[in-house]
């Protein structure tokens, strides 16, 4: 057995296992010149960490298949992988779960089968698809190039999601201080990722509308949407003749010098300080 070694099967490849050797990889349980693509035994039985081949799903032996009639579950292989990474103690469970609801349950629904395509809308399944060469009758070395490009892609966009995670926890003490001390208003004093950890403490029950927070070198006036699942939605949008307008058409209309934007969505409007975004505030909150 190879150390830090992983195999799987050539040929084609799928969202699953290339996203199966991204988080191995991203995690530092192999190596990438460790990495072989074949379907002969021999070959896989010498791997340390074996996906999506090999017939066998059985993480204490570092085998993740789940091609074989015997596997009836809803995992693909990165989903198996995935959950040793947090079985294992690789990952801690909120990452996992930040994960597998952001992106793996995709995968694993897609190559199991599961998902349906939608006009107009585009699944990592398919942007990892378009990693193929576009000609189908291609050598095993241009197949196993395309293969290594989407494995360093997967590896940055894993470490990406990562990063933005962590960045997104150590800002929560922050939204839960403003829930805190606020009721119709949020404010923030910088710039932050704050919907997420707003919903995690409670927000739908909260009476929060607004939020006032930096947003460049200006401010941003913007509404709170009912709930976590409907984002497009507000629970108070900003008045209507705003809609669209900009710079003089928004100051003349809004009586605000400071005015800069206002989304025709009416959800979120920018103005030149703090003091202006408050006063737009009292406005609407005036109707």
């Amino acid at each position: 057995m190879l150390p830090r070694s992983f195999g799987t099967h050539d040929g084609s490849f799928h969202a699953d296992e290339v996203t199966a050797c991204s988080l191995l990889l991203l995690f530092n349980l192999i190596d990438k010149d460790k990495v072989v693509r074949t379907r002969d035994q021999k070959i896989l039985a010498g791997r340390d960490f074996v996906c999506d081949v090999g017939g066998l799903y059985d993480p204490r032996q570092h085998r993740f298949d789940h091609h074989q009639v015997e596997y009836q579950g809803p995992l693909s292989s990165a989903g198996m992988v995935l959950l040793y990474l947090e079985e294992h103690g690789v990952i801690a469970k909120e990452l996992y779960e930040h994960y597998n609801q952001s992106l793996v349950l995709g995968i694993d629904a897609h190559d199991n089968g599961r998902s349906s395509c939608e006009e107009g809308v585009t699944s990592f399944s398919q942007v990892i698809s378009n990693f193929l060469p576009i000609e189908y009758e291609v050598s095993s070395q241009e197949m196993d190039s395309a293969f290594f490009a989407a494995v360093d892609f997967v590896v940055r966009y894993l470490d990406r999601m990562q990063n933005r995670f962590f960045y997104t926890r150590r800002c929560a003490d922050v939204v839960r201080e403003a829930m805190a001390k606020a009721r119709e208003v949020l404010y923030f004093e910088s710039s932050i990722p704050w919907m997420d950890s707003f919903f995690d403490f409670g927000g739908e029950v909260h009476p929060a509308q607004f939020v006032i927070m930096p947003a460049g070198e200006h401010w941003k006036l913007r509404a709170i949407p009912p709930s976590r699942g409907e984002r497009m939605k507000v629970r108070r949008p900003l008045p209507e003749e705003w809609a669209g307008l900009h710079e003089e058409e928004l100051q003349e209309i809004s009586g605000i010098a400071g005015a800069i934007f206002c989304h025709k969505g009416r959800f979120i409007s920018i103005w030149k300080t703090k003091e202006d975004a408050i006063k737009a505030l009292h406005k609407v909150m005036q109707r």
